[in-house]
């Protein structure tokens, strides 16, 4: 199935995908033109604007470089040692992904804050504690946010190499150095670019990090000066500005990461687990070590958070639970939306084989949440509230921001379905909803399950549009977690870390637990 696309009849309208796509092309390309007509009258950039944009170019290439640097002995190690637990742990090299960003920068907080557990550590040996906000903060957060999709990304790489090629290379009596040079540098040299775009593209767009851990002169990004623009200056033209030239970043680095070739293929294989001949005592104990420290950066600021704040989770204030049950109800929206969205897109790309339609739904990419959300200030401004809608336009954004990686998901699972009972379904005459709700769903649970799970966590913990738009009575769990932290009521905050922390993978868990069950195999 070259491309998607048959000569067999319509299986469902075509007329929900293209209203699919037609809203998602508005809403992006609609609050880019409403930003645009603002941007022109602003009064032009200032220095501190030139600062942000200098400052949100360079966090994000140091972080990214970080990342990936750090992940090449980790996906190695992970790449040719088999150990206990090793599969959680590859397992777990996923949550981050899902981790809502304010309970992280909490967990970072407690181990490296001032008065975490290593300034305290100075602190007994005589040294002085450490702070960690600013420029360092953020490139710390980003690291503990990317360290894990590098590790993944390269991982995949160091896997797709046959076992067969080192089989052969033992047979040749190549030793570490040569299987090195003609093995695995090679497959570096095509997988680090791709990681290090994609990463680099994350951290552009990366909101809530900066407004916790960052601010001031050297540690403001592009997007925290859209908000203080919008919050502190009531500044419209320059915030307009501002989000024209962050989405102008984010639509170039989209654009050279699909340019960046995909790792091309190894070579034919047995899918044979992975043998090496090439291990040294040395090599051991570098992958021990690589393994345990990735291990304890991870998993430490997250148990802190636990431990700090499951004691204070039954004297939360009312107020907690009432913006706990906000971000769920904006949670369940927002799955709910992007379903509503991918589903008739997936369809439509599979049906017609229409890579352009496929291509606008993957759009939202280089759309930065802070900027679609300040072209929907400047659109309902002149006429409502805007706080008045702060959870119908977060649950709307948030919807948008997911579409990419559910249509990740359902795609390719949707072509498979056609090619392996299209022409059955054909056949027996099952046609539009029919098709839909006798074949399609029954076997896209499992994809569909992932999906909405990953929609609902990752719209539970923005920290994003909801930043711009919500009143002080209308916030959700994670703005209200950081206005605890800001007047450093701390133990109400890890409390309410727990609290976000649990409704976000419990969230996920459920939903994809749901498309698990009976599901076919």
């Amino acid at each position: 199935m070259r491309s998607g696309r048959t000569d067999r009849p319509i299986w469902v309208s075509h007329w929900p995908g293209l209203l699919a796509v037609l809203l998602l092309v508005v809403l992006v390309f609609g609050t880019l033109v409403a930003v645009i007509l603002r941007a022109d009258g602003g009064r032009g950039l200032g220095p501190s604007d030139w600062a942000a944009i200098r400052f949100t170019l360079w966090q994000a290439a140091l972080s990214a470089g970080v990342s990936v640097v750090l992940a090449i002995p980790v996906a190695r190690a992970l790449a040719r040692r088999s150990f206990p637990g090793r599969r959680l742990l590859v397992t777990l090299l996923g949550a981050p992904f899902i981790l809502p960003i304010i309970v992280a920068v909490l967990g970072l907080i407690a181990v490296f804050g001032r008065n975490g557990i290593i300034s305290a550590a100075l602190g007994v040996m005589g040294g002085e504690p450490i702070s960690i906000y600013g420029y360092h903060g953020v490139i710390l957060a980003h690291v503990f946010f990317n360290l894990p999709l590098a590790t993944r990304l390269i991982l995949q790489g160091w896997l797709s190499i046959p076992a067969e090629r080192f089989r052969l290379a033992a047979s040749l009596g190549m030793g570490p150095r040569d299987i090195a040079r003609t093995l695995e540098r090679p497959m570096l040299r095509e997988v680090i670019p791709g990681a290090f775009l994609v990463i680099f593209l994350i951290c552009l767009t990366s909101f809530a990090v900066a407004l916790a851990l960052g601010g001031g002169p050297r540690a403001t990004t592009v997007e925290l000066a859209i908000y203080e623009a919008f919050k502190f200056d009531f500044d419209l033209g320059r915030a307009a500005l501002l989000a024209l030239i962050q989405f102008a970043m984010g639509a170039g680095a989209a654009l050279i990461a699909f340019r960046v070739a995909i790792p091309g293929d190894m070579g034919a294989g047995l899918d044979r687990a992975v043998q090496r001949w090439d291990d040294t005592r040395a090599q051991r104990v570098m992958d021990v070590v690589a393994v345990t420290l990735a291990s304890l950066f991870l998993l430490l600021p997250l148990t802190m958070v636990i431990v700090d704040g499951a004691p204070g989770l039954l004297t939360l204030p009312a107020s907690v639970f009432q913006a706990a049950a906000r971000s769920l109800m904006v949670a369940f929206g927002s799955a709910l939306l992007t379903l509503a969205l991918a589903l008739p897109i997936a369809a439509l790309v599979v049906q017609r084989g229409a890579w352009l339609v496929e291509g606008l739904g993957y759009l939202t990419i280089a759309a930065s949440p802070l900027v679609v959300g300040t072209g929907l200030f400047l659109i309902l401004f002149p006429f409502v509230k805007p706080s008045d809608l702060a959870l119908p336009v977060t649950a709307v954004v948030n919807a948008a921001m997911s579409l990419p990686f559910t249509l990740r998901a359902l795609v390719p699972a949707l072509r498979q379905i056609e090619k392996d009972y299209g022409r059955l379904a054909d056949g027996l005459g099952l046609h539009g909803l029919t098709r839909v709700r006798l074949l399609w769903l029954p076997r896209l649970r499992r994809p569909l399950g992932f999906a909405l799970g990953l929609a609902a966590a990752l719209s539970m913990g923005d920290l994003g549009v909801i930043a711009m738009f919500a009143a002080p009575d209308g916030v959700t769990l994670p703005l209200q977690l950081y206005r605890l932290m800001g007047a450093y009521r701390m133990d109400d905050a890890a409390a309410a870390a727990v609290l976000l922390l649990g409704l976000s993978l419990c969230l996920f868990w459920i939903f994809d637990r749901g498309g698990r069950v009976n599901a076919d195999d």
